[in-house]
């Protein structure tokens, strides 16, 4: 625990096994909520659970949230296995998804005590951080009206596609989960599901709308710095490339 309740730990994981950066959240996810029940016990409004940031990339991957429909997903358990894509029913909101090489994927734990308790201002602040990256490439995004993500051309349902995608967990203002950002992100795993279980809009990267790839470790840091400034926390000292 520490005495700053917007210090935040990061550990950029690299390319890890979906299954295994989600037992990793959990374990991070149940240390907070139990660190939040003790310390309101004790009465002791002094101290705070630590605050994480988890940033990966991670081999194929679909993942389908507790409200989301199979049918969604339009490839069959063999041909999954052929290609070497794992598939996981998960619980954070949204529908179906797709995590592969070229994305940066963040799982934000955070005890939103420390900050807001407003989940919609927390899914915003995580989108203005994806804007204002795209932003320093040149990149206009924004948001559409009813749906979560960050869009291109968002005002145009015809021409709208998604650049980054979003599911979160709350409990007791805690989350888990968080968002999908595709930089390189090889397009074509999304042909196999129903992005978000919306079938009327594109998917895009950043790769695809620049003509060239950027430097991922590069957008990361910028990415960093948004949602730093947005959430005004401070990195922990303890803050760790794995």
């Amino acid at each position: 625990m520490n005495d700053n309740p917007r210090k935040l730990e990061l550990k950029d994981l690299g390319m890890i096994r979906y299954q295994d950066a989600w037992d990793l959240q959990e374990t991070v996810f149940a240390k907070t909520v139990e660190q939040k029940i003790e310390l309101r016990k004790a009465n002791n409004a002094s101290l705070f659970p630590k605050n994480h940031l988890i940033l990966c990339e991670h081999p194929p991957v679909y993942t389908l949230g507790k409200n989301g429909k199979l049918d969604h997903l339009l490839i069959s358990e063999g041909e999954m296995q052929k290609r070497e894509i794992d598939f996981h029913r998960i619980n954070r909101g949204g529908d179906i998804t797709y995590h592969g090489p070229g994305q940066i994927v963040g799982y934000p734990i955070l005890d939103l005590d420390q900050f807001f308790t407003d989940i919609h201002k927390y899914l915003r602040h995580l989108e203005e951080a994806i804007i204002l990256t795209l932003r320093e490439y040149g990149i206009e995004a924004g948001r559409v009206d009813g749906l979560t993500g960050v869009w291109l051309d968002a005002e145009n349902s015809e021409k709208s596609r998604k650049i980054c995608a979003m599911g979160i967990k709350c409990s007791r203002w805690v989350t888990m989960h968080g968002f999908a950002f595709n930089v390189n992100t090889d397009l074509d795993y999304f042909s196999n599901i129903v992005p978000c279980g919306i079938d009327d809009r594109a998917v895009t990267s950043m790769e695809k709308e620049l003509g060239q790839r950027p430097n991922m470790e590069e957008v990361k840091a910028k990415l960093i710095h948004h949602l730093g400034k947005l959430f005004d926390w401070e990195l922990s000292k303890k803050s760790v490339q794995v």
